[in-house]
């Protein structure tokens, strides 16, 4: 199914907005009566505004020569390293900030941001949960941090512990769109399907424009074999917000499958694989070319589909079958 959360990236720049929200609170740690760092610091914070950073980082360094204990300043470093896209160097400048304030949330949190960027979702995790720790000893009802861990969670396929930190939120604000959004994907992966549908109607009917929400509820009918006239008017109103996006034209095509117009179909998929090459959308090619008599483009549909997801069995079947019946 296509629903494309990209849980992994809204992560990432939560880790970002955590670490910049909280970022004036941990300035307490510079020494304010070393005069002399502080200058470095302003100054390193003056050239890193100005996109200079590598002075930037010489000025950070030479405060932290006055004032080696200062946390902050390591935080800062990795903070220029980051933008300097040199992971190696962050972390290195992270742990050594963790080192002198174990208690604080951005330099775990940042950390948590270069382990992901770098595909080691475990690691990430870990410091996230350190900065989700912290972070609700300040803010124990700050909803966005535990998203965050929730967005966590789910990248990693721990699906009972997204679920009770979803169930959490919703215990804080229970008119919270995106938390209902989450738990109805959670649902969708363990096949309570009727939980998925309870969960995408209150998301909608929280928030109206919430198209994500809107395409996935019209798809999940599709799926259902049930109220396929309303499917289609929810992928449409999904449409409406954002016309070039591959999923949502993927599910309008499979909706003019269901309804049998399998000319109509084929014009929305194709125009769904010009924007996203994705096995979902060739798969669906597959059926509706085959629906067609054309076998020549479903067996091309399908084979694209196996290169992008080689241990689907349900198209290797549909392969098989078609190579079989041509016998």
């Amino acid at each position: 199914m296509l629903l494309k959360f990209k849980y992994l990236n809204s992560v990432i720049c939560f880790c970002l907005t955590l670490a910049a929200s909280v970022l004036p609170a941990q300035a307490q740690d510079t020494h304010k009566e070393d005069t002399k760092s502080l200058s470095h610091y302003i100054s390193g914070v003056y050239c890193e505004g100005l996109g200079d950073l590598e002075g930037a980082i010489k000025e950070y360094r030479k405060a932290l020569e006055t004032d080696p204990g200062s946390s902050l300043l390591h935080l800062n470093l990795a903070s220029v390293f980051i933008q300097k896209d040199n992971s190696a160097q962050a972390e290195e400048e992270l742990k050594q900030s963790i080192r002198l304030a174990p208690e604080a949330v951005q330099p775990h949190a940042l950390l948590a941001l270069v382990y992901a960027s770098r595909n080691k979702a475990d690691l990430a995790a870990a410091e996230y949960i350190l900065a989700l720790e912290n972070a609700t000893k300040a803010e124990p009802k700050n909803i966005d941090i535990y998203k965050g861990l929730g967005a966590i969670y789910l990248q990693q396929k721990k699906l009972k512990q997204a679920e009770s930190i979803f169930k959490l939120i919703l215990n804080l604000d229970p008119a919270d769109p995106q938390s209902r959004f989450y738990l109805a994907s959670i649902y969708y992966n363990l096949e309570d399907y009727p939980s998925v549908e309870r969960e995408l109607k209150s998301a909608v009917k929280l928030k109206p424009d919430y198209h994500e929400a809107l395409n996935f509820l019209g798809y999940f009918y599709l799926e259902q074999d049930k109220n396929i006239d309303q499917a289609g008017l929810l992928i449409k109103r999904a449409l409406a917000f954002e016309p070039e996006n591959g999923a949502y034209l993927d599910s309008l095509g499979w909706f003019y499958y269901k309804k049998g117009k399998f000319k109509e179909a084929v014009t929305h998929l194709e125009r769904a694989a010009s924007f996203l090459s994705d096995p979902v959308i060739y798969d669906h090619l597959g059926d509706v070319y085959l629906k067609l008599g054309n076998t020549d483009s479903a067996k091309l549909n399908w084979e694209k589909s196996l290169k992008l997801d080689s241990q689907s069995a349900k198209v290797k079947a549909k392969l098989l079958k078609l190579t079989n019946h041509g016998k």
